[in-house]
């Protein structure tokens, strides 16, 4: 505690042999923030230029890859940072910006995953009603939900951990995530119950909702002709890839944490490596490959761009 400043500093102990490859990890890093944001942009980018993608399907993808530069955002910059310093330290305030950024924006995810998965449901199982339905007016709600929601329920458990007192001021993580419960001094049965409801409400509840609406996809698009299988299936089968991998990686996340103590050093900071690097960059070469409409415009993008040199 710094008495003067009255600021609560936190170590984060989660980098391995910080000290001696720490230039090597800050190439690394600064290049993959870099490619983060330049594919998901030139992604968003294109969506936003035609007006043939100007459907709810190609928003709510826009919508994901904004929250993955977002996400991303959260982390690397700190991190960067942390990479060049002598200690790598943050105060406990901006350390609970930095969890609340990451579990917002995480629960968004699910909960625009679950969006598409209804927009690919009504399109897809009841074409005739889909102009009715997926209105602008009800891709708006959509979004803004997506985004509120998880940030207003996040936003208690963030003032409870702040009223809590520290009895730990070393984290074995190289960024904020529920690993800051373990520097709490008792454990809050308010907050682990609270914290369940936000878990049921911004992830769990979504991943139901979109294994459900998948399934009926799937078992109606069955009965169906050829080609109306295949087209569920070449716009289906992208979300499905990035909801499995992103639940995977959510999971590994979960139980990293609570195993803290009991996986080797190197093992959590591999695992938690995944978790910022391979999903912000696993979205957009997904969409850009499997999405039809969206690799036909980046081939014509990156065509032009080898004529005009």
């Amino acid at each position: 505690m710094d008495e003067d400043l009255n600021v609560t500093h936190i170590t984060l102990g989660g980098l391995v042999e910080v000290h001696k490859y720490r230039y090597l990890y800050f190439i690394i890093t600064l290049i993959a923030y870099i490619l983060i944001i330049c594919c998901n942009s030139v992604i968003v980018y294109l969506i936003m230029i035609h007006q043939n993608l100007h459907e709810p399907m190609y928003i709510f993808i826009a919508a994901l890859l904004i929250n993955s530069v977002l996400f991303s955002t959260a982390i690397y910059p700190k991190l960067l940072i942390d990479f060049l310093s002598e200690k790598q330290i943050i105060s406990y305030s901006a350390c609970l910006f930095q969890f609340f950024m990451f579990y917002s924006l995480g629960g968004s995810e699910f909960l625009l995953l679950a969006a598409m998965s209804y927009d690919r449901y009504v399109s897809i199982c009841k074409p005739l009603q889909y102009p009715t339905i997926m209105k602008k007016t009800t891709v708006n709600v959509f979004l803004a939900l997506a985004w509120l929601l998880p940030a207003c329920e996040l936003v208690a458990s963030v003032v409870m951990s702040d009223n809590q007192r520290l009895c730990s001021f070393t984290l074995k993580v190289f960024f904020c995530n529920n690993a800051i419960y373990k520097l709490h001094c008792m454990s809050s049965l308010a907050l682990s119950i609270y914290d369940m409801s936000v878990l049921l409400n911004v992830a769990l509840f979504p991943m139901f909702f979109i294994l459900f609406t998948y399934a009926n996809i799937f078992k109606i698009t069955y009965r169906k002709s050829r080609e109306v299988r295949k087209k569920a299936a070449e716009t289906c089968l992208p979300h499905v890839l990035v909801l499995i991998n992103y639940s995977l990686l959510c999971t590994y996340e979960v139980i990293i944490v609570r195993l803290e103590s009991d996986i080797p050093k190197i093992v959590g900071f591999i695992v938690s490596s995944q978790i910022i690097l391979y999903h912000p960059l696993f979205n957009p070469i997904i969409y850009g490959l499997k999405m039809k409409e969206i690799s036909k415009h980046l081939r014509r993008l990156f065509c032009q761009n080898k004529l005009n040199r």
